[in-house]
């Protein structure tokens, strides 16, 4: 296991985990990608600002580079739930998704989910090529243009209407699961009045589920806050009226299968800032329950170099070096 940090030759560099949470069990993340790619601009993004917006679809990396790391991650072996589509940014500006989503669906039975904020659905090219995919997670923050503009703050020529109407035309067209992901943020989204706004637009989408997610992971703005238990459960009152919603558990890391622990690490963390907790305890995990062993890895982990920590609302959170 090399924790010297040096870089292995091998190590994939647009496959990632598996990571466990509730909503899609033990996915392996597909990065599409280069940092920061992304048509918003959301004050609750984990991968910090967006400093020049991207809005033109195109092939970022050879589609047969990611299949294949697709395919040596699936010959490691270990469970996986999902294999998930993700972008450092908005996933769908990878032009030729459709083309990836079909090739995995040839080579496993596992089934693909993807992720993404649903700026695009508005193009007709972009929503023919999620239809083989089995899940589908957009966000929707918002149920008025205000809020919109505020929360997800897009690059110029997006608006709510064309948020709200490509989503509505999706699930017209779309016979998988659409789970729409809601992220609830104090003081912003969470009053009685934008609640109800927000379910009324989401009566228009009709997901088969809302997930509704909470900013725990460090935030670009200061005024990003985290809403109240009471506020929680009346989003959830309010939101249920429109679809299902699943509650805010946060899921786990799994480390158990990682071949080489320092890359499977790193390709997390350089996705999203990771709690120490977080990763102490998927540690324990595949340590049995050594803490001995966890602390000196962790102290190796971090002694490469390629590793930092924040701290935000008391919590502890790796980053990239």
């Amino acid at each position: 296991m090399p924790l010297d940090g040096k870089k292995d030759p091998a190590a994939l560099k647009h496959v990632f985990g598996p990571v466990s949470s509730r909503r899609l069990g033990q996915s392996l993340g597909v990065d599409l990608l280069p940092m920061k790619s992304c048509t918003w601009n959301c004050v609750y993004c984990q991968l910090g600002r967006t400093k020049r917006y991207a809005t033109e679809r195109c092939e970022f990396f050879p589609p047969d580079e990611i299949l294949a790391e697709i395919q040596e991650a699936l010959h490691r072996g270990g469970h996986i739930d999902w294999i998930t589509f993700v972008g450092s940014g908005e996933t769908l500006l990878y032009k030729g998704i459709g083309h990836l989503i079909e090739s995995v669906k040839k080579m496993t039975d596992v089934p693909v989910a993807v992720i993404t904020n649903g700026s695009l659905f508005h193009l007709a090219e972009v929503r023919c090529e999620l239809m083989q995919a089995d899940a589908v997670l957009p966000s929707l923050n918002a149920g008025s243009e205000e809020l919109y503009n505020a929360i997800d703050r897009p690059a110029p020529g997006f608006s709510f209407r064309q948020h709200l109407d490509g989503l509505v035309q999706f699930r017209r067209e779309y016979r998988g699961m659409l789970w729409v992901e809601v992220m609830l943020l104090g003081g912003l989204n969470d009053s009685d009045e934008a609640l109800y706004e927000l379910a009324g637009a989401l009566k228009q989408v009709a997901p088969d589920m809302v997930h509704l997610v909470l900013p725990t992971r460090p935030a670009p703005e200061q005024q990003v806050a985290l809403p109240g238990d009471d506020r929680i459960e009346r989003a959830f009152s309010i939101l249920s009226t429109a679809a299902p919603v699943m509650h805010p558990v946060k899921g786990s890391m799994d480390l158990g299968s990682a071949s080489d622990l320092l890359e499977a690490v790193m390709a997390i963390v350089s996705r999203h800032p990771v709690q120490e907790r977080e990763l102490s305890s998927a540690l324990l995990a595949r340590f049995s329950g050594d803490q001995a062993e966890v602390e000196r890895t962790m102290k190796d982990l971090f002694d490469t170099g390629r590793f930092a920590t924040l701290e935000q609302a008391g919590e502890i959170f790796w980053i990239p070096g």
